[in-house]
């Protein structure tokens, strides 16, 4: 029997094989004759509770539910009455449809009448009308895992979705690990686009306030749980991010031991903005990549490079490094000028090698040329060499007048090996070292990913990198490294003091040593001089040595460059019988205790970051403890039903103990549903605060995410190129010659900013206390003046467009700084520019909202 408060004449009461005609169409009316359930006059006490109770009836039964239209209380927002229905429920709106936004989706409204309805009175929820019949097939046992209403992620089970996926786990695998763990994706609650759509829902939410405005959140959430973390971002005048800076507390003691030599490399993007990430990068006493932190930079001028490296000399205490490497940029150069006037600064001489052929033509294919090129690149001892090398291979092969080599000339200390003896490089001869670290961050990057989401992830591969470091820093504390020479004092001592890895450089240049001959050439008083050199070499290194306090210099200089004495200096030692390294020669950074007397930085296990990490890890162990038991109880029946009591006397405690909560919480709080409806005003956003908008999508110079291309591989792509344009071309004709044409016109996409008649530049000027309205600028404060983006695109001369706008520019820049959690315009006389009150916000994500009702 039906049970509903419907007239007699809108029952129907069929079988599930009764087939009626209506107006040409079949339908089946289905009546689930087999259930015995009776929901009428069931009870409940709140709106959660009543749509369990009729989902639970729904997938037994095989099919899925959604929420109808709740009827209120005159004059209230109290409910009186709330309907549940079969998803098949009424039909589409014909004007629903329009062709601009057709799609492929399956039309599965039927017009079903099934429906249960609570009447609420004194916040008791009964059933009051419920109709079981359907006029669809039902979903089959093996089908009812798919059915909508029954697809939810628990709490746990989502937050061991999200654990994998930051852990860097496909979500397709972190889904497939759930199946196997319940036995099977029906036994999972949820379907694998479901499991896409929470991880997709969990993106969003991270930038909900907005993918720049999301990142500034971040950046003073790590702020407040690191006392050093450093960040600074740069905006323009419509409030949009156009540079910003970060490292944390741990990349600054690094660079206080480590900092001597620095790689910095910007031809990588990363980010559906295409900005420049920048990474600086350094070595640690491991030989193990170190960061010192890292940028975003919207485009590659002078002026973005000074507020850089401004940026990370304040971050660090304004100590310049030894050694910077780049690649070969002019605006860089020209910025790490002006703001490390006392750094070497080195070109990198993969980015020479890989630009050379294209710059060189026929020379390229010259064997005899390519040697005396490159042994001006790496293989000269010194300056004279150099220039003897250079004037051979000049005139040898009549280039004086050649434009690119004589440029090159002009900055030879930059790239020669023959001009880096004197000063600390580590050796480097190119910028490796962070393209190495960019080809860890293209794993995890791609042109879609968000700023907060990179950040996020940069974070997790700093944690590994410094986990290996840890390994190491482990490995040589609980061990020493095997000597060759096991009776060697001077071994034994390196092997004391140097890492493993060092260990290993040292002692190769000891082994080296000792196919070395040497002639005592002279001697004065207490120092010796030396003529050292490989058997049947011609090269010969002069050695000094003075016996008085050990001092000692090589003309190869290897000491000077890397910090590690060089095989000629170790056959003097041996000569003199010194079994240990000079105090003087043991540089501390590449010592086991490189670190020692530095400020100590380790996290507090107990301290974690927020509510939510605290949760994962106490479920986590609570996992291993539920886990480790049932393991026990797996060999005997009985220990199996002791266990299975128990977790279900535990469960019924559970529900006993949240019932009770969730009833003293209820009782706090009347009429809930008024009370909700009371706060729906959005809160005033705080005077003080300035909203930080996304970053305009530009187009800039170097490379995208891949990897720098030699000459001779862009020959050949642009080969296949030209055969398949020549194909393209012979195509287009015989369609013209066959009187086929077409019209319309061809839209170029052009990424501009949001006002492109008001943006001219952008220039800086410092926050540091209480803004104003209106917002006063002033000419003196704008030092930074940033290439418009129009004149980018347009490819203006942005050199004298740069002259110009120094002077004349009115654009505005924020700095946002950790130091400066507050903020305020300098104060000087000059002319205002006057700024609208209200921050126009950049648009939210679309957040998932409940499925609206079908009217009655």
């Amino acid at each position: 029997m039906v049970q509903m408060d419907l007239e007699e004449s809108d029952k129907v009461i069929c079988k599930p094989s009764d087939i009626e005609e209506n107006e040409g169409d079949c339908m089946f009316v289905a009546r689930l004759e087999n259930s015995d359930e009776n929901l009428l006059n069931k009870v409940v006490h709140n709106i959660d509770e009543a749509y369990a109770l009729y989902n639970d009836y729904a997938l037994r039964m095989g099919f899925s539910i959604r929420k109808g239209k709740p009827r209120y209380y005159y004059g209230t927002k109290n409910i009186k009455q709330r309907e549940f229905l079969c998803s098949k429920e009424g039909f589409k709106l014909d004007e629903d449809f329009c062709k601009e936004k057709y799609s492929k989706r399956l039309e599965t409204r039927t017009g079903c009448k099934a429906f249960i309805r609570f009447t609420v009175e004194n916040g008791v929820w009964r059933v009051s009308a419920f109709n079981p019949e359907h006029n669809h097939e039902l979903a089959l046992q093996s089908e009812r895992h798919l059915l909508r209403s029954g697809c939810r992620i628990s709490k746990p089970k989502a937050d061991v979705i999200d654990t994998m996926v930051n852990a860097g786990i496909s979500t397709k695998n972190a889904y497939s690990y759930l199946t196997k763990e319940v036995g099977g994706s029906e036994n999972v609650g949820f379907t694998e686009r479901d499991c896409y759509n929470h991880v997709n829902m969990q993106k969003m939410t991270m930038i909900s306030a907005g993918d720049a405005q999301s990142l500034l959140n971040h950046f003073k959430s790590k702020h407040a749980e690191d006392p050093m973390f450093f960040y600074t971002v740069q905006v323009d005048q419509e409030n949009r991010m156009t540079n910003f800076f970060w490292r944390d507390g741990r990349s600054r003691v690094d660079y206080d031991c480590f900092g001597d030599v620095v790689v910095f490399d910007t031809t990588y993007r990363t980010n559906k903005y295409n900005l420049i990430c920048a990474p600086f990068v350094g070595v640690n006493h491991h030989w193990q990549n170190v960061m010192f932190g890292c940028a975003f930079l919207l485009d590659e001028t002078t002026d973005s490079f000074k507020w850089l490296f401004k940026s990370f000399l304040d971050s660090m205490g304004n100590r310049s490094p030894i050694t910077i490497f780049t690649d070969q940029d002019q605006a860089m150069s020209n910025a790490i000028g002006e703001v490390f006037p006392n750094t070497h600064h080195r070109l990198c001489l993969w980015h020479i090698s890989k630009n050379a052929p294209s710059r060189l033509g026929d020379l390229n294919s010259n064997s005899e040329f390519m040697y005396l090129f490159n042994k001006c690149q790496k293989y000269c001892d010194s300056e004279l060499e150099f220039q003897q090398t250079w004037d051979q291979m000049t005139q040898r092969f009549d280039i004086e007048n050649h434009h690119w080599l004589n440029m090159m000339y002009k900055i030879r200390h930059k790239w020669s090996t023959a001009f880096t003896k004197d000063f600390f490089t580590a050796e480097f001869k190119s910028s490796s070292r962070s393209e190495s670290t960019n080809h860890v961050l293209n794993g995890i990057a791609n042109k879609s990913i968000s700023l907060t989401k990179f950040v996020i992830e940069y974070e997790n591969v700093l944690a590994g990198m410094r986990s290996s470091e840890l390994d190491e820093d482990f490995r040589c504390k609980q061990g020493a490294p095997q000597k060759a020479v096991k009776k060697s004092g001077i071994l034994g001592h390196a092997a004391q003091v140097y890492t493993c890895k060092i260990f290993n450089l040292f002692e190769n240049q000891f082994l080296d040593s000792l196919a070395m001959v040497w002639d005592q050439v002279d001697c004065q008083d207490t120092i010796g001089v030396f003529e050292v050199k490989e058997e049947n070499s011609e090269r010969v290194r002069i050695v000094r040595f003075d016996r008085l306090n050990n001092n000692i210099s090589c003309s190869c200089k290897k000491f000077e460059s890397l910090g590690i004495l060089c095989c000629h200096a170790l056959r003097v030692f041996s000569i003199k019988n010194l079994t240990r390294i000079p105090s003087q020669y043991i540089l501390k950074r590449w010592t086991k205790e490189a670190k020692k007397g530095m400020m100590t930085y380790e996290q507090d296990n107990h301290s974690l970051s927020n509510d939510k990490e605290a949760k994962i890890v106490w479920r986590n162990s609570m996992m291993r403890i539920a886990n480790t038991i049932i393991s026990k109880s797996q060999g005997e029946d009985s220990l199996k039903r002791i266990c299975q009591k128990l977790l279900l006397e535990l469960d019924e405690k559970i529900e006993r103990e949240l019932s009770r909560v969730k009833f003293d919480v209820d009782a706090n709080v009347e009429e809930n549903e008024v009370i909700q409806c009371d706060t729906t005003d959005e809160m005033p956003c705080l005077p003080n605060e300035v909203l930080v908008l996304n970053p305009p999508c530009v187009r800039s110079k170097g490379l995208r995410n891949t990897r720098l291309k030699g000459h001779f591989e862009k020959r050949k792509a642009n080969t296949s190129k030209d055969a398949s344009s020549s194909r393209k071309r012979k195509q287009q004709v015989v369609e013209e010659h066959s009187n086929v044409s077409f019209g319309g016109a061809y839209n170029t996409p052009v990424c501009q900013p949001l006002n492109p008649y008001s943006y001219t530049g952008f220039t800086s000027a410092n926050l540091c206390g209480q803004s104003y309205s209106p917002w006063t600028m002033h000419s003196q404060d704008m030092s930074y003046v940033n290439v418009p983006f129009t004149s980018m695109l347009q490819g203006t001369d942005v050199v004298a467009q740069l002259n110009q706008n120094s002077s004349t520019s009115q654009m505005s820049s924020l700095i946002y700084n950790s130091k400066q959690p507050d903020y305020k315009y300098s104060q000087e006389v000059s002319t205002p520019i006057s700024f609208p009150p209200n921050v126009i916000s950049f648009d939210h994500p679309r957040s998932l909202q409940e499925r609206p009702a079908i009217k009655d």
